[in-house]
Formats: C-alpha cells, structure tokens, sequence
C-alpha cells in the first residue's frame, strides 16, 4: 500500500499586534453573528450626514425671497437653484480627496470630521442673513463632510463577508432615510414664528432667523451622533505588507483579496470602472425619479399630475422610507443570497422598467384605487433602486483591495456628485417641457416623462450585461 501523505493543516490566523485592522478581524473570526451594534452606528451617522441635503428644499423658495437677492420673483428659481447645488459642486471637489485620506488615516477620523462638519456649517447656514454666506456654508458641508466615500469601506469590514450586501444595505437605506426625514424637519421647523405665533415670537432668535430652528435641530441630532462615534471602531490595517504578515481567515477575508491585483491604478480597474459608470447612471435615474415623482404628484390634473398636498408627498415618500426599512430587514438577505450582486442589479432594473411605464396611467384612478396603486409602486420602486444601487456599491468594493478601497469609492462619490447635481436640474427643465405638450400625438406630457425616465433605466440595464461590466473573479 502506498503511504499515506499526512494533510497539512490551514495556517492559523495572525494578527499583529496593535493594528486595529487586525483586532477587528480577530473580532470577525470570533463572532460569526450579524454586528448589530456597529451597523446601529453606521446607520445613525448616515443619516446625520443625509439630513441637511434636502432638508432645506422646503424652504429654499422663501429662503432666496427673505434674502433679497432676487430682483424679479421669476429669478428666485435661479438662485434657489445655485444653493441647491453647490452642497453637490463642495462634495463633488473633494470626494475623491477623503476617500484618498480614508486610506492613510483610517475610516474612524474622517466620519467623525465629516459629523462634526455637519453640526457647525449646518448651524451657520440656518444663520445665513445674506446669498452668499448661505451658498459658502453649503458649500463647505458639502466639502468638508466627507462621510459617504469611507462609510460604504466602513460598512463591510465591520462584518463578514456574508454579511457585506446586508452593510451596505444599511448605509443605502438610512442615507435614504435622511433624504426622506430632512424635508420634514425643514417644512415643520422652518418659519417658526409665522407657523406656531403661540410658541415662537418675531422678537425671539428663531423670529430673526427663521430657517435656524430646522439647521440646529439636525445640528443637535448629529452633536449626539458625534458623541457616540468614540465606541467606533477602526478598520482599517496600520501595519505594512498585510498580505505577507496577516494570514487572514477565509472568513476574516474579503472575498476579493486574492482576485485583485494590488498595485493597479484604480482608472486601469476596468471592473471598478464599468461598476461606477452604472452605478452613476442609476444614480442619476434615481435622483431625476424622486424629483420628477415630487413634482408629478402635486402638479394640477389638467397637467397630467395628481393633485397632491405637500403633505400627502411627505406621507407618501415616507410610508416608501418605511418600506425600505422592512424590505432591507427580511427580504434583501435572502433575494442577494439567491441571486448575487450582479443579477439582482440586472433583474431589479429590469422589473423597474414596467413599473416605471404604469406611473402616467395611474391618473385614471381615484379614492382608494389611486392610494393603493401609487403607494404599492413606490415601495415597490424603492425597493427595487435600493437593490441596484447596493449591488453595484459591492462591485465597486470586490473590485479592490482594502487599501484601495476608501479612494476607489471616493471616485464613485466624485461621479454620482457630478449625475446628483445635474439631475435635479434636469428633470426640473424635462417635467416643465412635457407639461407644455399635453395634447402631442406621440407620448403625450407625463407619458414622455416617464418614457425617458426609462430609456435611462434601460441605459444602465445594458451598462450591467457583458461585455461592458467586468465582473471581480469572486463572481465568476
């Protein structure tokens, strides 16, 4: 008989010591659960850097008017315009510069300055008595608060693999939250002294500056949140040569460390690369869709719209948030489980196209037919570009290795600040234009909207099928 060969057995982990990386991998290998805590922290400093987005577009129209800036009533779109953009213009200038940070420092330093951003600048702008102190301070939240490039690295190394759809899922979800709360707080707290005469005086300081009372309540909020990010824990390696002095676990590890080629430049990735070109292209349907849904919602029915109250948007746009919230907790495992990233994005995107052509004929309902549809289809919506936008963030952190990681998803928010920017204008100009053509003889007025609100879905369906998206190795 042959001898037998003895099997050598796996080498055992090694940490060094000192390197929060490594203390956090040894927590990994060592827990096997879903790290309820640290997804609770990512969760809540999100939506501290989400809520002053939109929390002042309620008000931007009477903020320009107070500000005297606008010669003409016609030209306050114009300037609201500016100020609504330049928070994107600071975040696109800079978002690549954090994410390039976030790999030398670690992740820990530059959440914690991006929620301490939010608490100062968010509090000057509520400040604002002339145009241009405004736009700076917006400018510089969006500059300084570099939360969105780190978080998303943050939010699966904190767990193991099995559980990275679900940490980004997190950050996707409450970043939808804040852009969903934000406006509330602004429409409820904004002009306390004319909404609530009985609380609030002309004479008290929320009576002088009347858009103080939304900016500070996000301030305080994130003033907490900041006092929690001392539990944080880092994640990143300080040590150099991980790959010769850590021999990571097979669970401790990314699926993609051995994929990924170490010393390649991030603009030669090309599965890093076709993963942000889609994921900016759903990024810009994504944002051109919540403007145009808000817009459609309250326009006149003899416009093609539905007549909706301010209030029955916000009821409606938070009834999706709360949607989102039982989707990522009981559906989204188990569906990116069965399907993987890649045909998730692909089976997602292409159920929203239908979806998306049943919105102009839902002017044909009324009463509670009307409620049903459009409720069920915005959750529904939500949930499917919650799925897209996920799927294609997990790309983008497969197609790198830990070091690269932070600046590879600072390029992303670089590119998505870009499409966040120009989208909202965009769909503002295209929902005017089709408005004006309500009797043409081909897609007439909301039926054009949406038409083109799905060639765009349609443009990133194709940017998720070969041979354009290069898939990381760990999917092949």
């Amino acid at each position: 008989m042959a001898e037998e060969v003895p099997t050598t057995p796996p080498p055992a982990p090694l940490y060094v010591d000192g390197c929060p990386g490594c203390a956090m991998d040894r927590k990994k290998a060592a827990n096997k659960g879903i790290p309820y805590k640290e997804f609770f922290f990512v969760a809540v400093t999100t939506i501290a850097s989400a809520l002053p987005i939109s929390s002042l577009f309620p008000f931007l129209y009477f903020m320009i008017e107070d500000l005297h800036v606008a010669k003409k009533e016609q030209d306050i779109g114009l300037y609201a315009g500016f100020l609504g953009a330049s928070y994107f213009v600071g975040r696109f200038l800079v978002s690549f510069f954090w994410g390039v940070v976030a790999d030398r420092v670690g992740r820990k330093p530059i959440i914690i300055f991006s929620v301490a951003s939010v608490v100062v600048f968010n509090t000057l702008f509520g400040l604002s008595v002339q145009y241009w102190m405004a736009i700076t301070t917006r400018l510089l939240l969006g500059a300084l608060n570099g939360m969105l490039a780190p978080i998303k690295a943050y939010s699966i190394e904190i767990c193991r693999p099995e559980h990275h759809a679900l940490g980004l899922s997190v950050v996707s979800t409450a970043w939808g939250l804040g852009l969903i709360v934000g406006p509330y707080i602004g429409g409820y707290l904004a002009q306390p002294a004319r909404q609530y005469p009985n609380v609030f005086s002309e004479e008290s300081i929320f009576g002088r500056f009347p858009y103080l009372l939304p900016c500070l309540s996000i301030s305080i909020f994130s003033a907490v949140v900041l006092v929690s990010c001392i539990w944080l824990p880092e994640t990143l390696h300080k040590h150099k040569n991980i790959e010769n002095e850590v021999g990571m676990s097979g669970h401790s590890r990314t699926p993609q460390t051995e994929d990924v080629d170490a010393g390649k430049s991030l603009y030669k990735n090309w599965p890093l690369m076709s993963s942000i070109i889609a994921y900016c292209v759903f990024t810009l349907h994504d944002t051109a869709y919540t403007e145009i849904l808000s817009l459609w919602t309250v326009s006149d029915k003899k416009y093609g719209g539905l007549g909706f109250s301010s209030k029955g948007v916000g009821q409606l746009l938070a009834i999706a948030g709360l949607g989102l919230i039982v989707y990522q907790m009981f559906i989204y495992r188990p569906v990116h489980r069965y399907l993987g990233s890649v045909n998730s994005c692909r089976a997602a995107s292409a159920l929203s196209i239908p979806l998306i052509a049943a919105f102009p004929f839902m002017t044909h309902l009324s009463g509670s037919k009307l409620g049903l549809a459009l409720y069920f289809a915005t959750i529904l919506k939500a949930a499917l570009g919650i799925t897209i936008l996920t799927g294609t963030s997990l790309l983008q952190n497969y197609a790198v290795p830990q070091h690269q990681r932070g600046a590879a998803n600072g390029v992303a928010a670089t590119a998505m600040s870009f499409f966040k920017a120009i989208g909202p204008a965009g769909a503002g100009a295209l929902f005017s234009w089709t408005q004006k053509r309500q009797d043409a003889a081909f897609f007439p007025g909301d039926h054009m909207l949406f038409f083109i609100l799905n060639l765009v879905q349609f443009i990133g369906l194709a940017l998720t099928l070969k041979p354009f998206l290069a898939v990381p190795k760990h999917y092949k």
